[in-house]
């Protein structure tokens, strides 16, 4: 595949990587969309590289939708406030919080979802799949949790604006963009009559 300054500029434009992180995904690749996957994997990479690392800057963001009757904060963890400042990190911590108005998470993450309503999501499941084989219960019920997450929390799910796409791969993005952890610390969604 011949690679043009145009086709850099449609991958940069496409993912948000960098001029040279573009150039090389796209020398990897067979085609423009195997060229995303490889910005894509590298981004959760590069993720899984910093996750260990201090995220004590950050931004609180506010998100009221039309209507005025739900209402989102967002806190968005970086690691310096440089990063913090960045129009693109705001922009994530804006759309994030976009996403949880619509999309009514219960957990930022599956840590973070208790023991006790695991079990309790288990016990449900295991009663609705009682007449199944019982070689088949533990398969169903794993299919079933992984469902809840994606329901429950905030970076399994489905992105609003791109379905395509999980919460969890924006931030890797990002963090392959900007080369720092970022994390969601938490969020708190308030609606009229809740």
């Amino acid at each position: 595949m011949k690679i043009t300054p145009e086709d850099v500029k449609k991958l940069r434009e496409a993912t948000g990587a960098g001029m040279m992180d573009a150039k090389r995904a796209l020398e990897e690749s067979e085609s423009f969309n195997d060229a995303v996957t490889v910005l894509r994997k590298k981004g959760h990479a590069t993720l899984a590289k910093k996750s260990g690392r201090a995220a004590k800057e950050g931004i609180v963001v506010s998100y009221v939708h039309a209507g005025s009757k739900v209402g989102v904060l967002v806190e968005l963890n970086c690691e310096t406030d440089f990063v913090a400042r960045n129009e693109e990190f705001k922009n994530l911590a804006s759309e994030i919080a976009l996403h949880v108005a619509a999309a009514n998470p219960s957990y930022v993450s599956r840590e973070e979802v208790p023991d006790d309503a695991i079990a309790q999501e288990k016990e449900i499941y295991l009663e609705q799949i009682k007449s199944k084989p019982a070689n088949m219960k533990d398969q169903i019920v794993a299919g079933k949790l992984e469902k809840f997450y994606e329901q429950a929390c905030l970076l399994d799910q489905p992105w609003v604006r791109d379905p395509d796409k999980k919460i969890k791969d924006l931030v890797a993005e990002k963090v392959g963009k900007l080369g720092e952890n970022i994390q969601v610390r938490r969020f708190v969604r308030y609606a009229i009559g809740e």
